[in-house]
């Protein structure tokens, strides 16, 4: 049971030393993903092949005891494919829904850009409400519900960039990155026999989730942060280099993010600080460069941080 602030840390703990047997050296990317479990966010998962993407979200899963499922978008993938279709039940003499991958806890939605637009709105429905409608029928999905979707960022032979509206769905983006050269010698010891995938187990219970999402709106946000957050978010939309700043939902998720980082941090208040540690993961994938500043070699990780650095905390 779930009752104080004080229970959300060793719950993280748990989650990151299991995750920790499978995926080595990447505690900034895990904790990212649990604040993005602990705010009920979706996550884009930004790299190259064999960087751990998928193994990621598998010991993610495994470590909370909720059902994984992966799939894998390429072009002829239908959106009927993702949520399920009405199947005619000759013994029943009626039409019976079939769930699609989608009604799973941990859905990995493998390459994500490769599936075409109108499959990419079909996550849309099931991403912000939570439920996907075939045949005329609303279905609940699961609850906790997660997206982690991958993308290569090097690869654009078949590929449909998600549109802004899609984009602006995923609560932060994260990256892993290559391992150290300390890390991929321990990486080759861990792999030496069997996989750590196979060995791994549940260790905390994922059906806890929305006790702790509720827990995170008790952390204390100083007014002096909200404006700070709020000023951040107005900076991006006069911005020269960019054609579109964040949307009310990101200042939101910024805002819910910071609460989330801090329960992880252990402390039940909010500091200028933990908005600069998110700024970047859970912004860049929104904003909407001009296409001169994007010939300039301008990206949105270079902007974030001239706004970061232009915007000062006003303490009272």
């Amino acid at each position: 049971m779930i009752e104080t602030l004080a229970d959300i840390r060793p719950f993280a703990d748990a989650v990151r030393t299991n995750i920790a047997r499978v995926i080595v050296g990447k505690t900034q990317a895990v904790d990212l993903l649990l604040v993005a479990l602990l705010c009920g966010g979706h996550v884009l998962i930004e790299d190259v092949p064999g960087v751990g993407k998928t193994m990621l979200a598998r010991a993610l899963a495994v470590s909370l005891g909720l059902q994984f499922r992966r799939l894998q978008c390429t072009p002829d993938l239908l959106p009927n494919d993702v949520t399920g279709v009405s199947v005619y039940r000759q013994d029943q003499g009626r039409f019976v829904f079939q769930p699609g991958p989608i009604f799973s806890n941990v859905l990995l939605a493998d390459e994500i850009n490769r599936a075409t637009p109108r499959t990419q709105s079909a996550l849309l429905e099931a991403m912000g409400e939570s439920q996907v409608s075939v045949d005329g029928e609303t279905y609940a999905l699961p609850q906790p519900f997660l997206v982690l979707a991958t993308q290569n960022p090097v690869e654009f032979e078949g590929t449909f960039p998600l549109p802004e509206a899609q984009l602006d769905r995923f609560f932060l983006q994260v990256s892993l990155g290559y391992p150290s050269l300390e890390e991929e010698l321990q990486m080759l010891h861990a792999l030496e026999k069997a996989h750590p995938i196979a060995e791994i187990h549940t260790v905390v219970d994922g059906v806890l989730l929305p006790e702790l999402q509720r827990l995170i709106w008790t952390i204390h946000v100083e007014d002096s942060v909200r404006d700070y957050i709020v000023h951040l978010a107005q900076t991006t939309r006069r911005h020269p280099d960019l054609l579109l700043g964040i949307s009310p939902r990101a200042t939101f998720a910024l805002f819910r993010a910071s609460q989330a980082y801090a329960a992880l941090q252990g402390r039940d208040y909010v500091i200028p600080d933990d908005i600069k540690t998110l700024a970047i993961p859970v912004l860049r994938h929104r904003l909407l460069l001009r296409s001169e500043s994007a010939l300039r070699g301008r990206n949105a990780v270079a902007i974030l941080d001239s706004v970061l650095g232009e915007v000062e905390v006003k303490i009272e």
